[in-house]
């Protein structure tokens, strides 16, 4: 098992990644809350844009005493607006159950840098240290005192 944000291979029984900290637990619990989350989104909004477009109906007929026309433009105008909020809710689930079938079948990462993520050391050759300044500029004004004026 892999750590879902940095990569680093995990022991089982933890709870917390080594690395990064980040909590496991939460993790997998949150995914299938989140789908059944949707999925009751979904039935109540099902539910009750049916009875609001049903009894919306209804008290148009009844107490309004609108005509059929206007009550049929109600009804469908409502049936779109219900199957407008449907469809996006749908679309939102499959997105999180994609993500989720995407998660278990990808390869582990390898352990390369993420951005902004310092990278560990290198071994590195030493460069041969550069002539100080003040030394030349020392031997220069030696060389100049010791020389007859003119």
């Amino acid at each position: 098992m892999y750590c879902s944000a940095c990569g680093t291979p995990l022991a089982p029984g933890l709870s917390y990644c080594n690395r990064c900290g980040m909590s496991l637990k939460e993790r997998t619990e949150s995914k299938t809350g989140l789908a059944s989350a949707y999925l009751t989104a979904i039935t109540i909004v099902g539910i009750a844009g049916l009875s609001l477009m049903l009894g919306g109906a209804i008290a148009l007929k009844n107490g309004a005493h609108f005509e059929e026309d206007i009550i049929g433009i109600f009804m469908l105008m409502t049936f779109f607006l219900v199957a407008l909020v449907e469809f996006f809710l749908c679309r939102q689930l499959s997105r999180i159950s994609r993500a989720a079938e995407n998660t278990q079948f990808l390869a582990p990462p390898t352990h390369a840098a993420m951005p902004g993520e310092l990278r560990p050391p290198q071994a590195r050759a030493l460069a041969e240290p550069l002539t100080s300044v003040t030394e030349n500029t020392t031997r220069t004004l030696e060389y100049s005192r010791h020389e007859p004026s003119n």
